[in-house]
């Protein structure tokens, strides 16, 4: 993956090299993983990982591979891959279907609309998110400020209260915040999301409110 080289903290390579690893990842990691024979078993994903391991073993000590092999399972170990494979793999397919919905569609997400209410004690929050047709279960709406003073970033999930249909279907969270700080240093955004599934590891979408 790559050229080879060293970039530096240069972010316009480390686009180009990500889009590159989702691209191999869909078109070939992805279904050979997913592909069983008529015995479950993923043979083009076996014959993968013992072409990979007779190259990379030599150069890699037992430790390593232990740590990259625990960070490139899916989210709950083998008790997520096996949720993963039941069925002949339908929960698999069925997030692989997820992914394929949330590339094609995320590029036009955008939030279209906020409103702020504040009172003595508390600021309520509202955005409106145009979707494009993608499930609202598919992404998490929330508001995120960052760490001050030590103390850990704050992440809220905006919950969804309706959907406004014209001219455009817009879907409208909000959530309720205390006012121990103005509500201008929150910012809202969102990101994908699915059930079984390890974000940002296995799909790293997120939009920010502009």
């Amino acid at each position: 993956m790559g050229d080879g080289q060293e970039h530096g903290d240069d972010p316009a390579w480390d686009a180009i090299e990500a889009d590159a690893l989702y691209d191999l990842f869909e078109r070939e990691v992805v279904p050979q993983f997913y592909t069983r024979d008529a015995s479950g078993i993923p043979t083009a994903w076996v014959k993968r990982m013992r072409e990979s391991m007779a190259q990379l073993a030599p150069r890699f000590s037992s430790n390593r591979t232990g740590a990259i092999h625990r960070a490139t399972l899916p989210s709950g170990g083998s008790t997520g891959y096996h949720a993963r494979s039941l069925d002949q793999g339908a929960f698999g397919k069925q997030i692989v279907d997820w992914q394929h919905a949330v590339d094609q569609k995320w590029g036009s997400l955008r939030f279209a609309g906020s409103r702020i209410e504040t009172n003595a004690d508390h600021h309520v929050i509202e955005v409106q998110l145009f979707l494009n047709g993608l499930d609202p279960r598919s992404v998490r709406v929330e508001l995120y400020t960052d760490a001050v003073n030590g103390a850990d970033p704050v992440r809220e999930e905006m919950k969804w209260t309706r959907m406004v249909p014209d001219p455009s279907p817009l879907w409208v969270y909000h959530a309720t915040l205390p006012t121990t700080g103005p509500a201008s240093n929150y910012t809202a955004r969102v990101l994908s999301q699915h059930a079984g599934v390890s974000v940002p590891l296995e799909c790293s979408r997120i939009q920010w409110q502009r």
